[in-house]
């Protein structure tokens, strides 16, 4: 009979992770890497706290393949608020800045929609971890420091407006790598006059892999659980 490896996430295992609100994807990969005994252990995508889904984690040999995964198409639904804004683009920040949003149409947005499609500029917000000079964005952000993020090229290949209930915006995005929904929503609501902020967020896909193949962090642990006693 074959020997199994003393550790296998040390030869390479793959977690698809129903990322929990309110973690970082940091605090996921601590957490996994805890559990697997591996210092090997790194995700295909960083998520914000205050975004759920879909969050790829590989350990051991297999973390040479998640630069591939990060490279992959994304997709993600959620919510933007409009009439107001804040200086993280969701609400890791306060709204500030109400402006009235009542007048806002289905037709507006629609008419919208079209310039934030396909490939564009997009500026990333300044609480972000993009480094400039060596140091990441959202530090020189708490320090007062006011820099300008460069716009970054980005492709969105669709964006859909799957629902309204004011002040909320319900959509759909499939996006490259490197796009921040974050940003999106901001200059939606720029470009409507009223101001928006991203509200909820969700990754619903990464290339083939799709949430509905996704464990939550309880079923995680179980499973690496029930194959590190299979070792012994």
């Amino acid at each position: 009979m074959e020997k199994r490896p003393e550790n296998v996430f040390d030869e390479g295992r793959m977690l698809i992770i129903n990322k929990p609100l309110n973690w970082t994807s940091f605090d996921v990969v601590k957490k996994i890497r805890n559990q697997v005994r591996t210092r090997k252990v790194g995700h295909a995508g960083t998520l914000d706290p205050l975004a759920t889904g879909l969050l790829i984690l590989c350990t051991g040999k297999f973390t040479k393949r998640i630069n591939e995964y990060m490279a992959q198409e994304k997709e993600y639904t959620g919510d933007f608020t409009l009439g107001a804004t804040t200086p993280t683009y969701d609400l890791e920040s306060n709204p500030q800045d109400h402006k009235d949003f009542t007048a806002v149409t289905a037709e507006q947005l629609a008419q919208i929609i079209p310039r934030f499609t396909g490939d564009f500029l997009q500026v990333p917000p300044m609480h972000s971890a993009i480094k400039k000079d060596g140091r990441r964005l959202y530090e020189l952000a708490r320090k007062g420091e006011d820099v300008q993020p460069e716009p970054r090229k980005v492709f969105i290949k669709e964006f859909q407006i799957t629902g309204i209930e004011l002040p909320v915006v319900h959509f759909r995005v499939v996006c490259s790598t490197g796009t921040y929904i974050r940003s999106l929503a901001k200059d939606v609501g720029d470009a409507l006059g009223c101001g928006a902020y991203l509200s909820s967020l969700c990754r619903t896909r990464i290339g083939v892999f799709t949430l509905d193949q996704a464990v939550s962090m309880e079923e995680a642990e179980a499973y690496i659980k029930a194959e590190l006693t299979a070792i012994k």
